[in-house]
């Protein structure tokens, strides 16, 4: 499981900031989180929930809404509209990038919005609220003690969750725009719900109004002593597992395959590489028999860097298999090696600059390999080993006449 940053832009090109979580193995499906009201991507609810999908291959990106955590922009020109502009822009960035993302979960106001947005993005298939309101007008409860002073003053200071926000009244009449259950009543997505029924910010019934406004299929599930912010890893983690069962019978291969022809998950067969472009740009998706990996080139070719580059994707190779290569002797000779390290770099110098190489060409590809041998070993043995590291396999390989056939596809 890897956590790649990512940046995007909103409705008003300024930067809004994420993370994509992303399994070891193959990629189900993707899916996008939205934080709870004033929270940020790295909530607890967030991380948690997000870590634990992509252990099991769903992909997740969980993304700051403008104003908050590092996202660019000032949190008191925000609205729940903005919001639902933020995750469009969201679903558009892992569209051109990654895949369509067929899961939106969201958690108490992110979980109203999922909701909100739902009509707006074809492309998902369920969505799933953990302690949500059912209409974003309920957030206005959290500052009822200001409202007046908001109404008249056109704004106003107010302390939510420790921490200091200024409130305008276009948020405040934002809130109010969306107090209706009829965007529910059309949802035409699976929906599951989650609540707690000792939540303190946002009642359980408000998830009995979400679950009868709903048409199915619906399901609701209790968290039990679960608080609001899901502040227990153990929660987090339930949520996570009932939530990739539940989305497993609604987000099959058969719905992705028929949705999008290009499949997420390609079959290929063993010893065999297949790669496929993800964007218009330098992103390719890399695909062997059991495992998936990305390459890129950084920004400064073009690229959106995220992944290694194709020579970077090389250095890899090599230093992979002189590592490998070199525990294997190490073990089959019982040898104390502790730890291996290998540092490699490529370049192209000049033929003089090589003074192993003979003189064919101006300029050759040359590869500088610094290994670490960590443990107590002697001079013999740990000379022995360098002179192991050149019989790696794709030592070897790189050092033999290649050929390169290249064919149409039939």
């Amino acid at each position: 499981m890897s956590s790649t940053k990512v940046t995007f832009q909103n409705k008003q090109g300024e930067s809004l900031a994420g993370l994509l979580e992303l399994p070891d193995s193959a990629v189900k499906f993707y899916a996008i989180f939205a934080h709870c009201f004033t929270c940020s991507k790295n909530s607890l609810a967030a991380t948690y929930i997000s870590r634990a999908l992509a252990k099991k291959g769903i992909a997740v990106l969980r993304f700051d809404f403008t104003g908050l955590g590092n996202s660019a922009g000032d949190f008191s020109n925000t609205n729940f509209s903005s919001n639902i502009h933020d995750l469009i822009a969201a679903d558009a960035y892992l569209k051109e990038n990654y895949a369509a993302p067929r899961l939106l979960i969201g958690h108490s106001l992110g979980g109203a919005a999922v909701i909100a947005v739902a009509q707006h993005l074809k492309n998902a298939k369920a969505i799933v609220t953990i302690g949500a309101p059912a209409t974003a007008a309920h957030v206005k409860n959290l500052f009822a003690g200001v409202q007046e002073e908001i109404l008249e003053n056109q704004k106003a200071r107010v302390q939510l969750g420790g921490r200091n926000f200024t409130i305008q009244k276009q948020f405040v009449e934002d809130l109010q725009s969306h107090n209706s259950l009829d965007h529910i009543k059309k949802i035409d997505k699976a929906l599951l719900i989650f609540h707690s029924p000792l939540d303190q910010v946002v009642s359980i019934d408000e998830a009995a109004r979400i679950y009868t406004a709903a048409r199915h299929p619906k399901s609701f599930i209790s968290l039990d002593q679960a608080d609001h912010l899901l502040s227990h890893d153990a929660d987090a983690h339930y949520v996570a597992s009932v939530l990739s069962v539940w989305a497993s019978r609604y987000l099959n291969e058969h719905d992705i395959e028929d949705d999008n022809p290009e499949s997420l998950t390609p079959a290929v067969k063993e010893g065999t590489v297949l790669v496929k472009e993800r964007n218009n740009k330098f992103t390719r998706e890399i695909f062997t028999e059991h495992h998936q990996l990305v390459s890129d080139e950084p920004e400064k070719m073009g690229g959106a860097d995220l992944g290694p580059n194709p020579y970077e994707l090389l250095l890899a190779a090599l230093g992979s298999c002189t590592s490998m290569t070199l525990r294997m002797y190490a073990n089959h000779k019982k040898m104390n090696l502790q730890n291996i390290e290998v540092e490699l770099s490529h370049s192209r110098v000049h033929v003089e600059d090589c003074a192993s190489c003979d003189e064919q060409e101006a300029l050759v590809d040359k590869i500088i390999r610094v290994i670490k041998l960590t443990g107590q070993l002697d001079d013999a043995q740990r000379k022995r080993l360098l002179e192991i590291a050149n019989k790696c396999p794709v030592h070897k390989t790189l050092e033999n006449q290649i050929v390169i056939e290249t064919k149409p596809f039939e």
